[in-house]
C-alpha cells in the first residue's frame, strides 16, 4: 500500500479512536461535561473551517490554475458545492432514518429499530469525514509532500477527531437508557467511526492514483466541512449561549486562530 494512504489510514484510526473514547464515557460517567463538549465543539468548529480555506481550498486553486481546461474558480465551485450538497443528502437520509425511529414508538420492534436507526444517523454522517482526511493526506502525493502540507492534513483529522467525541457519546449514552449494557452500549457507539477509516482509505486511493480529480477533491472536502461546522457544530455548541455567552465562542476563535498560526509559522 501506498505510503500516503497507509498514512491517511492512521489518521482515520486516529478520529475513530477518538469516536471510541467518546463512547468510553458510558462506562464512567452517567453523562459527559456539557461545558467541556461545547468547548471542543466550538474549537473543532474554528480549526474546520479555517482548514477548509487554508488546507483544502487554497491547494485545490492552486492545483486547478496548474491545469490545462477547466477554470480554477469553476474548479473550487463545483467541487465546494459538491461536497456541501452531498453533505446536505446525507443529513437528509439521517433525518429520514430519525424520522422513522420515532415513529416506531409503540410498535413491538420499537428499541430494536431506534437503536438501529442511531447507529445509522451517525455513520452515514462520518463517511464524507473520512474522506475529507483522505483527501488531505492524498494531496500531499506527487511533489508536494510539504511540512506545511502534512500539518495541514494532521490538523484536519485533529479537528474531526474532536468532534468525534461527542458524536461517539451521543450513541452509546442513548443506548445505555434503552436498556443496553455499559460494554454493548460502548461496543456499539465505537463501531459508528468504523467507517472513517474505510472512507479516509478510498478517498486518498482516488486522490493518489487519479491526480486530476485533486482540485475537485479538495474542495468537495472543504465544501463537506464547512457545512458540518456551519450547520452542525456552531448550533450544537451554542446551547448554553444564555448561561455562558462567549465561552463555545471563544472555542471557535481559538481553534480558527490555532489553525492560522500553523498556516502563517509553516508558510
Amino acid at each position: 500500500m501506498n505510503q500516503i494512504v497507509w498514512m491517511a489510514l492512521i489518521a482515520t484510526l486516529g478520529t475513530w479512536s477518538v469516536t471510541a473514547l467518546g463512547a468510553a464515557t458510558v462506562v464512567f460517567f452517567k453523562s459527559p461535561n456539557p461545558k467541556i463538549l461545547n468547548l471542543m465543539l466550538g474549537f473543532a468548529a474554528g480549526v474546520m473551517i479555517a482548514a477548509s480555506f487554508w488546507s483544502l481550498l487554497q491547494p485545490a486553486i492552486a492545483r486547478a490554475e496548474a491545469m490545462p481546461g477547466t477554470p480554477a474558480w469553476l474548479v473550487a465551485t463545483a467541487g465546494f458545492l459538491c461536497g456541501a450538497l452531498f453533505m446536505w443528502a446525507s443529513d437528509k437520509v439521517v433525518s429520514y432514518a430519525r424520522g422513522r425511529a420515532d415513529n416506531t414508538q409503540g410498535q413491538p420492534n420499537e428499541r430494536l429499530n431506534r437503536i438501529i436507526m442511531l447507529i445509522l444517523s451517525i455513520t452515514l454522517h462520518n463517511i464524507p469525514e473520512g474522506l475529507a482526511v483522505g483527501v488531505a493526506f492524498g494531496s500531499l502525493q506527487n511533489g508536494s509532500y510539504t511540512t506545511e502540507g502534512l500539518m495541514g492534513a494532521i490538523t484536519i483529522a485533529i479537528g474531526i477527531g474532536l468532534q468525534n467525541f461527542p458524536e461517539g457519546a451521543a450513541v452509546s449514552l442513548p443506548l445505555r437508557r434503552e436498556g443496553c449494557s455499559r460494554r454493548k452500549s460502548f461496543l456499539m457507539g465505537q463501531a459508528s467511526g468504523l467507517v472513517e477509516p474505510v472512507a479516509g482509505v478510498i478517498g486518498a486511493v482516488l486522490v493518489v492514483y487519479v491526480e486530476t480529480i485533486l482540485p475537485y477533491a479538495l474542495a468537495f472536502a472543504a465544501g463537506a466541512m464547512i457545512l458540518v461546522a456551519v450547520h452542525e457544530l456552531i448550533p450544537e455548541c451554542q446551547q448554553n449561549q444564555k448561561t455562558q455567552p462567549y465561552f463555545a465562542t471563544m472555542g471557535i476563535v481559538t481553534g480558527f486562530a490555532v489553525m492560522m498560526l500553523l498556516d502563517v509559522m509553516l508558510g
